[in-house]
């Protein structure tokens, strides 16, 4: 059985406080979350275990994330000299969708389309948490949006297929072949 390890994190400022989304890497990771499936579990990591974190994703068959690529890999350049894109073999499903779509779909609208759930927050709040010292609720934030990520990820691997709401809000089926 392969390990497949989900991943999403949270961070300490916005991009408007450090300069721009150009300085990803300076907003600081709060949490970050993994779910490992090779032990059936959470892990939730604070910034001082970061490097625990990387280590355990490098371990991963194949580690799979909303919008790593782009955003969650790029804030981790602070703690890590590699390019994590590049080291891990990685799927990351927003960009997925982009590649093939020409625009980007975020995980809401393929979570309220597959399962009927929504976000229960936006990173905004988990920065806002994390200020007022409710490092909890940016824990369970984190959580949720690893779990969506991986029921999306396991609903695309069984059906062939991934629903989402379009710009109407009506839902579309799009094919996907993701292997393991």
């Amino acid at each position: 059985m392969k390990n497949i390890v989900y991943f999403d994190l949270e961070t300490k400022k916005l991009a408007a406080e450090v300069g721009g989304w150009d300085r990803k890497d300076e907003m600081l990771m709060s949490v970050g979350v993994l779910y490992i499936s090779k032990y059936g579990e959470y892990r939730i990591y604070q910034e001082n275990r970061v490097e625990e974190m990387i280590e355990e994703m490098k371990r991963a068959d194949l580690v799979v994330g909303f919008n790593t690529i782009g955003f969650d890999y790029q804030v981790l350049k602070r703690y890590y000299m590699w390019d994590l894109g590049a080291t891990l073999s990685s799927l990351d499903i927003c960009e997925y969708f982009t590649s093939r779509m020409g625009h980007r779909i975020g995980l809401e609208s393929i979570a309220q389309a597959s399962f009927g759930v929504g976000k229960i927050a936006e990173g905004t709040d988990a920065v806002k948490w994390w200020r007022e010292g409710k490092k909890s609720l940016v824990a369970e934030y984190c959580c949720f949006d690893v779990k969506v990520t991986k029921m999306v990820h396991e609903f695309g691997l069984e059906n062939g297929f991934i629903l989402y709401s379009d710009r109407q809000g009506k839902s579309q089926k799009f094919e996907v072949d993701w292997k393991v």
